[in-house]
């Protein structure tokens, strides 16, 4: 029988406990997400133009991708103190914001919001960085789905957000404060029990069970989310419904705590292997040459073998390599062959982040994303002013729904990717090439203005924006190992803000510029040549109509199709890594 505080502990040490506090610290972590709602309300009490609010979309996704320093500090650092850096920097930034625009502090120039936003969204990548360096240690066989939901949380948080300041009914800067306080309270209470604590001791026959339950969680979050969206666009519930709602996605936000309870409180733990796995490592320590000599040896046999083993059936085909294996082991022991000593590391095993950006796989990833989740988030950054435009009053409703579909890519980008490669021992970046066909189809639907323009782009491009960032994690962990995995995420999130930085800073806000003075008839003739009349001492003119961003759109769907294909370009020059990362598993599942 074992004692409470015997279960106690195991609780505080389960790796599902770890992998629901994540879940729930990254459930208000995604405030960049929120800026589609917060850029009208600095907008309007800041006086500024699109382009002055595109420069401060741009801060704020540069502060969303630059995670330089907590990739590396999360290797030497405890996990707890990144977690607490990020809440420094949330509170601290988005506080400066709120004091801003609420006229608690002087007005200030332009540059100071740009970089209160950038430190403020910059705590974001610290959340984002501890927890998925600690989970995707703590379930290294389950990258995919850990990933996908962990991202998806992050990705629904505007929504959540969202809800709870509804609820609160306060007045529209009072989102800006929740943003700068209400990540700040969560991470602080659940960041010493998120780390790394060695989950893959903690394999259980259940897992499947319990990863079936979080997905079915998920659906119900984002059925639950959608409902509470139709009540408030229809305008049929009260403050008081809105309220009851908001604690109803409160519940089912903290039901998968029951996984950890359960496996701890209420099931037998399983069998030690503490004292097995103790006497490997002594074993190991006494043996890593030859380990490291079996493990070059298994190199040769990849070129020493003729091509033809390839076309022979399985069995034969592990004969011929096994004892073609034997044989090196024996010539190299005698000293009759000297094993080649390789330079650096191949595909599938663990890379820094100099010698990942020196294969051509980790740029092709990298600039696949900077064109299509760059594309992504511009939509996502324009999201309130391409509303607007459109003629609806009422943006958070939107913003909330591209939020819980950007959650449902992630989701379901992590489970089908995971199916892909499990199944099929197929590469996980083709699952990434479907989604930028999706996303460039959504593009292309609103460029052409068709009927739900806004409806289409919103639930596609978030479904497309959302599973990049569930495939791409994983699919980098599988390329290039797990031991620099912080550094590698947090350059791929580079991608997004270099991307929003040319289509969003310069491209979308341009256009929509000229035609905002188009419409407001500041345009006139002087010797042939079209001038712009200043906007200093005029009310600033807004854009209205799909004209405002068909064009960018335009733009941005060709960009997809050329990210597709050096999707495939990746996929191609994969297939034998993947083959031999998931083929045997295939093989032993039939």
């Amino acid at each position: 029988m074992v004692r409470l505080p015997e279960r106690l502990k195991s609780f505080v040490n389960n790796r599902w406990l770890v992998f629901v506090c994540s879940m729930w610290i990254q459930s208000c972590a995604g405030i960049g997400y929120l800026f589609g709602s917060i850029s009208p309300v600095i907008k309007a009490h800041m006086g500024y133009n699109q382009r002055q609010v595109s420069l401060l979309g741009v801060a704020k996704d540069l502060g969303d991708s630059i995670g330089f320093v907590p990739g590396t500090f999360v290797e030497i650092l405890p996990v707890w103190s990144i977690n607490l850096i990020g809440v420094l920097q949330n509170f601290v930034g988005y506080g400066l914001v709120w004091l801003i625009v609420t006229n608690r502090l002087p007005s200030l120039p332009l540059w100071v919001l740009c970089i209160a936003i950038f430190v403020g969204t910059n705590g974001e990548t610290y959340f984002n960085t501890a927890a998925l360096v600690s989970c995707v240690q703590n379930f290294p066989k389950s990258r995919g789905p850990v990933v996908g939901i962990l991202k998806g949380f992050a990705g629904l948080s505007g929504a959540i957000l969202t809800q709870i300041y509804i609820m609160i009914s306060a007045n529209e800067t009072s989102l800006i404060f929740l943003v700068a306080v209400g990540p700040s309270i969560v991470v602080m209470a659940f960041m010493f029990i998120v780390r790394p604590i060695g989950g893959h001791r903690q394999v259980r026959p259940s897992d499947n069970t319990s990863f079936l339950f979080t997905y079915t969680v998920c659906l119900i979050l984002a059925a639950y989310m959608l409902a509470v969206l139709l009540l408030e666009d229809l305008e049929v519930a009260n403050q008081n419904v809105l309220t009851v709602l908001a604690v109803g996605l409160i519940i089912i936000i903290l039901l998968p705590v029951t996984i950890p309870v359960v496996l701890v409180f209420f099931m037998e733990p399983p069998p030690p292997v503490e004292e097995t796995l103790l006497a490997e490592t002594n074993k190991g320590e006494a043996s890593k040459s030859e380990d490291y000599r079996e493990e070059v040896i298994l190199s040769e046999v990849e070129d020493e073998k003729p091509p033809e083993v390839d076309s022979l059936p399985a069995s034969e085909r592990q004969k011929r390599i096994a004892h073609l294996q034997a044989k090196l082991f024996q010539a190299a022991a005698e000293g009759a062959v000297r094993v080649k000593r390789r330079k650096g590391p191949r595909r599938g095993e663990d890379f820094t982040l100099p010698q990942a950006l020196m294969k051509a796989d980790f740029l092709l990833l990298f600039f696949s994303l900077v064109l299509a989740s760059g594309s992504g988030l511009t939509v996502i950054d324009n999201l309130g002013q391409i509303c607007q435009s459109l003629g609806y009053a009422d943006t958070s409703i939107y913003v909330s729904m591209i939020s819980i579909w950007n959650f449902l890519g992630r989701v379901g980008g992590g489970y089908f990717s995971e199916a892909i490669v499990r199944k099929f021992a197929y590469p996980r970046p083709v699952a990434m090439a479907v989604a930028q066909v999706v996303m460039a189809f959504a593009l292309l639907y609103y460029a052409i203005g068709w009927p739900g323009e806004i409806y289409v782009t919103t639930v596609l491009v978030g479904l497309s924006y959302g599973a990049h960032w569930a495939i791409v994690p994983a699919a980098a962990s599988e390329l290039f190992g797990l031991k620099s995995f912080g550094a590698l995420y947090n350059f791929l999130t580079l991608a997004s803000p270099a991307g929003s930085l040319i289509f969003s800073g310069v491209i979308a806000s341009g256009i929509y510029d000229y035609y905002a003075e188009k419409q407001a008839g500041l345009l006139w003739k002087y010797n042939g040549n079209t001038l712009p009349v200043s906007f200093r001492d005029q009310e600033t003119p807004t854009c209205l109509g799909s004209i405002c961003y068909s064009i960018t759109c335009g733009i941005m769907a060709g960009l997809c199709i050329i990210a597709m294909v050096m999707s495939l370009i990746v996929v191609h020059r994969t297939k034998s890594v993947y083959a031999q990362l998931y083929g045997n598993l295939n093989r032993s599942n039939r």
